[in-house]
């Protein structure tokens, strides 16, 4: 029988309940236990597709053209589980579902209320992963504990339990243990409250993770167990880990979490393998190199709105040996201060995807600075685009050349709407989405990639116009890689560069951490090339410690 691990926060949101969620999975699978991973989001809107990534982050896209949850690119990046569909429900989603089959019938004249059909729905999505081949689900909810809007996804899992028998579930809480730097103390009573709010509701949790600042003392984890009922092993410390991320699994390894679980869900108690993963944070720790990449963005105020572009640099610094400091700069304020001022001794300049016209310009001097000064450029979805235009206007001479989404009046169109696309009016769930074919050509691309055909995914509407490829291609930009079927352009190079690549697509959404994507690999790489031929800032960091 399928298994069911169920994770819960509580006191704060962003405690790390995705990081948390990710790094069981990897331990569970290098124990050999087959998982799959889900999220259930509490909020009304249907997907993150149309929400501003200032108030959500970045919208993460899977194989199969979903457009998910952030956190489901933690869970990618940690695990080798398969995603698709059913990993991420909304209450927008279940309610989508309820509406319809309550217009078809289906209810055959009930009232329909929270419980039980509210309920039976979203039990009903976590049935959606149970599989001969899955021995475990991870299911995370989003929200925390006390928030009205998570309540019918506590109540289903708590529900989930009872249907399904006491051995088929685990329920864990990630909570926080605050320190007050006045008294210089460690507080347990947001943790005990949290936990109290959780067993109102009728969920005990078998197993704490307390998220701190600083070590609790064996006295205050004798506490926690007491006052929230949960057995002393079941109370594990989550501290601020002190250089990545990627520490979180080693943290949770060390203290037995996934020999707990796997007693108390009755797998076999191996030892799980990760080798790899200590070399990993080993490399981190202690690069030999170092660059600084400008991101030239316009949601540049939260981290999270380019989460998986940070996490894939990091990934290529890895593979390079090398620390890669970011250059955070608002496209708006290249605009108003000039490109020069503004990225001037960088050693890679990355320009990535967004909507609608505030900031384009920014973004145009940023390429056109990278094209000008010979530094690495990686243009992503938006930031392919961005590039088109530049040469466009520079080099090819065709005054007012723009992308229609950004001026729909134009003169020289070079980034436009396929005729399909003007047929639509909803904006969720219409752009060219997931995973597609692109045949490549000789250039910096096939390098890195090293085969002809790749898959990479995609979450655009606007394309490169073919009308114009010529001119541009006389200019120097010159298409490397094409829709395998519907010939649309996908990667662009400039030949007279030391390394000039932009895709149409999001290969952020494809790197790991044990295994950098290979356009990211290559990016560091030539950003460190070029550090090193300019001086500067990209010499040995050893040699600067």
């Amino acid at each position: 029988m399928t298994k069911h691990i169920f994770i819960t926060g509580g006191v704060v949101s962003s405690l790390g309940k995705g990081l948390t969620a990710a790094s069981i999975g990897l331990l569970l699978e290098r124990r050999g236990v087959r998982i799959r991973m889900q999220k259930l989001d509490p909020y009304l809107n249907v997907d993150p597709g149309t929400m501003n990534p200032y108030q959500h982050g970045e919208v993460y896209v899977l194989d199969d053209g979903t457009e998910t949850d952030l956190d489901l690119g933690h869970y990618e990046r940690f695990c080798n589980a398969p995603m698709t569909r059913a990993c991420n429900f909304t209450t927008g989603r279940i309610y989508q579902e309820i509406l319809r089959k309550e217009r078809a019938g289906e209810y055959l004249g009930q009232t329909v209320q929270v419980i039980p059909h509210v309920t039976d729905e979203i039990k009903r999505s976590i049935d959606q992963l149970i599989a001969p081949d899955v021995d475990v689900i991870i299911t995370e909810i989003g929200g925390t504990v006390g928030d009205i809007e998570s309540l019918p996804f506590l109540e289903a899992i708590r529900q989930y339990r009872l249907d399904k028998g006491p051995d088929c579930a685990l329920y864990i809480h990630l909570t926080l243990l605050p320190y007050l730097r006045a008294t210089g103390e460690l507080k347990t009573k947001p943790t005990q409250q949290s936990v109290g709010k959780l067993r109102e509701i009728g969920i005990q949790p078998d197993i704490l993770i307390c998220r701190c600042e600083v070590e609790p003392t064996e006295d205050m984890r004798r506490k926690i167990s007491l006052f929230c009922n949960v057995p002393k092993d079941g109370v594990l410390v989550e501290k601020d880990v002190d250089h990545t991320i990627y520490e979180v699994p080693l943290v949770l390894r060390d203290q037995d979490l996934d020999g707990t679980i796997c007693r108390r869900l009755g797998f076999p108690d191996t030892k799980a393998d990760l080798s790899d993963w200590e070399k990993l944070v080993e490399n981190i720790c202690h690069p030999q190199h170092e660059v600084e990449i400008a991101i030239a963005g316009k949601y540049i105020g939260l981290h999270d709105a380019y989460k998986s572009i940070y996490e894939s640099l990091a990934h290529a610094g890895v593979r390079n040996r090398t620390l890669v400091k970011f250059r955070k700069i608002e496209s708006e304020q290249i605009e108003d201060e000039g490109a020069e001022r503004l990225l001037a001794g960088v050693h890679g300049i990355l320009v990535p995807g967004g909507f609608g016209k505030r900031g384009v310009e920014g973004k145009i001097a940023a390429a056109r600075f990278a094209r000008e000064h010979k530094i690495p450029y990686f243009g992503l979805c938006f930031g392919m685009q961005i590039a088109v235009i530049e040469t466009a206007r520079n080099l090819c001479g065709l005054k007012g050349a723009n992308s229609a989404e950004v001026d729909p009046q134009t003169p020289h169109p070079v980034i436009s709407l396929l005729d399909e696309q003007k047929k639509k009016v909803d904006l969720g769930g219409t752009m060219r989405l997931g995973s597609q074919p692109c045949a490549l050509k000789p250039g910096r691309a096939l390098e890195a990639y090293g085969t002809p055909l790749i898959r990479e995914r995609h979450r655009h509407r606007y394309e490169f116009n073919p009308a114009y490829k010529a001119q541009l291609e006389a200019a120097g930009l010159v298409v490397t890689g094409e829709h395998e079927s519907l010939h649309l352009a996908e990667i662009i190079e400039r030949r007279d560069h030391p390394w000039f690549v932009a895709v149409q697509y999001h290969p952020e959404f494809k790197s790991k951490p044990t295994a950098a994507h290979p356009l990211f690999d290559q990016f560091i790489a030539a950003a460190l090339r070029h550090g090193q031929e300019h001086g500067g800032q990209a010499a040995s960091h050893a040699a600067a410690r």
